[in-house]
């Protein structure tokens, strides 16, 4: 799956196309992403205890014929390029001009948006990270959107693919073999779903980026490089990116968790809680991700001037060394014709002795003082 990655720190602060929309009136529909698919097209499920239906169209007109008001329906556009879609789908379900700018912007903050008879609910999903050359691992993400009436559910995605094929095995399952949950529920469990699903999805990608800090601790402990710093930077830009996704993301759950929207029963409140206190455990995780790049990117430092140091105490133990030696060299290297020792045959060969003899000395003393 060929997914936008993040790659420069203002995707990251979602300011990347704000100059494409700078100026235009509230409510202009501009995708502002990048065209991930070839085609757009809408996948519908429609479904109640009973039974189950499945048909895919390329517009609205070819979906609506095969809804069912005393079904729960389930609306999947793949694709977001296709602003005329987008707009005849709003046109269809009254939706407001600014719900459907929100939708087209795939930097769009996680948050939920009351509509008095339908909600809106925006974050981002999550898949697995992947190495990119020297950069290091990057995270694929893509924009989720969902608009939820009373026996409708709307998702929104950039391209063909998701985390949800599970979910729709279990709909799918025959009755008479299983007690389908899913299927004897309302629209708001299936919108709890699928937000379970992307919140759960988000561990999977902090378990790879644990595994990455580990690494990169080994790396950084043994064999430090400039690429392992380049990793570590790149690290600390994919953790920004996160903190930014799911922080508004729980207050935007808490939201709901309220009750502020009369559209979700109180019996699928319940189970959002659980879907908040999985919230507060990836913010978490990711905090502490943040503090162990952090700390790795401290100890990448102490690392390197560890090894200057090294460098150093090398270069000076043998600069000193040679200390002597050049004094010894010097003396007798000047052109004086009366010096001791100047014309003794012996000279040549004691001086080479006293030279290794005194070579020898300093190394075993600094062998003894842990020099070396």
């Amino acid at each position: 799956m060929n997914l936008p990655r993040l790659t420069k720190l203002s995707k990251v602060l979602g300011i990347r196309n704000s100059k494409e929309t700078a100026g235009l009136p509230p409510g202009t529909l501009i995708y502002t992403g990048n065209q991930l698919t070839d085609k757009s097209q809408i996948e519908l499920i429609s479904y109640n205890e009973n039974e189950i239906h499945e048909t895919t169209g390329k517009s609205i007109d070819e979906i609506l014929p095969h809804t069912d008001e005393l079904n729960v329906n389930w609306l999947n556009v793949d694709g977001l390029h296709n602003i005329q879609l987008i707009e005849s789908i709003g046109e269809h379900y009254k939706l407001h001009p600014l719900l459907l700018e929100d939708i087209l912007n795939p930097d769009q903050r996680p948050k939920s948006d009351d509509y008095e008879d339908h909600l809106f609910f925006t974050l981002k999903t999550l898949h697995s990270i992947q190495e990119e050359g020297d950069l290091g691992d990057v995270i694929n993400y893509e924009q989720m959107s969902f608009v939820l009436g009373s026996n409708y559910l709307l998702s929104f995605q950039e391209k063909e693919g998701d985390l949800f094929d599970s979910l729709r095995g279990r709909l799918r399952q025959d009755k008479t073999t299983s007690v389908i949950r899913a299927r004897k529920k309302g629209a708001d469990y299936l919108f709890y779903r699928l937000i379970d699903t992307i919140v759960d999805s988000y561990y999977v990608v902090l378990e790879q980026i644990g595994e990455k800090i580990e690494e990169l601790e080994d790396e950084v402990y043994l064999e430090p490089t400039q690429k392992t710093l380049k990793q570590i930077q790149k690290l600390k830009k994919e953790l920004i990116f996160l903190r930014k996704s799911v922080y508004p993301l729980r207050e935007s759950i808490s939201k709901i968790m309220k009750g502020e929207y009369a559209i979700i029963s109180n019996e699928t409140l319940t189970y959002f809680s659980d879907v908040y206190d999985h919230t507060i455990h990836v913010i978490e995780t990711v905090e502490t991700y943040r503090d162990l790049t952090t700390g790795l990117m401290d100890m990448y430092m102490t690392s390197i001037s560890n090894k200057m140091n090294e460098v150093m105490k090398v270069l000076t133990i043998i600069a000193t060394i040679f200390i002597p030696l050049t004094f010894i060299a010097g003396i007798y290297g000047m052109n004086f014709d009366h010096m001791p020792e100047l014309h003794w045959k012996y000279s040549y060969y004691v001086t080479w002795g006293v030279m290794i003899s005194i070579f020898i000395a300093m190394l075993f003393y600094f062998k003894k003082k842990d020099w070396l």
